[in-house]
């Protein structure tokens, strides 16, 4: 179920029904990848608590390497999902969904809307995933700031999408920049 991209930006606070949704996705990604999946992450402003959001989940999907990737893609086919490349991110393959029901499984449900995508374990944009959550969920402060920079920006572009996220980049640029510092404050 591709994303409607003239659908409004619609950011409201978090659910905790988010993380619980996320464990039902994960057993069923991790029952049906297997071995193929390292590991399976809640990415995204859903998987940081009071931070508030678009109520659409993003998922990782970790993997050891691209060779096992056509497999992969095989059993994201089987349980509804459709490959779109990696949308011009490199180190991230997206997946649509057909329907709201998907992922499918014994029994049909209405899912959360999600994003999946599959990163080898040494993806830069997983690892800039990884490092932007965690730092998120030690930083209440900063997310603060990010939850009223993302309701502004919905509300001065509900209609337009990319200006909203293009809107977000300032800050999300000025994150990084602490989680280097950071970095380097550990290091010495």
């Amino acid at each position: 179920m591709p994303l409607n991209k003239n659908e409004p930006v619609s950011i409201v606070d978090y659910d905790d029904s988010w993380a619980a949704v996320f464990k039902e996705l994960n057993l069923i990604l991790q029952k049906n990848l297997g071995e193929y999946a390292i590991s399976i992450e809640h990415i995204g402003s859903t998987s940081v608590p009071g931070l508030a959001a678009k109520p659409i989940l993003d998922i990782d999907v970790v993997i050891e390497s691209m060779d096992n990737f056509p497999a992969i893609v095989s059993i994201l086919s089987k349980l509804g999902y459709i490959y779109e490349g990696d949308l011009g991110i490199k180190g991230r393959e997206a997946f649509a969904r057909e329907s709201a029901e998907v992922p499918r499984n014994e029994q049909t449900k209405h899912w959360l809307d999600h994003h999946l995508y599959v990163c080898p374990k040494d993806s830069e944009q997983l690892a800039k995933h990884i490092a932007f959550r965690d730092f998120l969920r030690q930083s209440p402060k900063i997310v603060q700031q990010y939850a009223d920079i993302k309701r502004e920006l919905a509300e001065r572009f509900s209609n337009k999408r990319t200006a909203y996220s293009n809107g977000k980049t300032e800050f999300i640029k000025k994150v990084f920049e602490l989680i280097r510092e950071n970095e380097l404050q550990d290091k010495k």
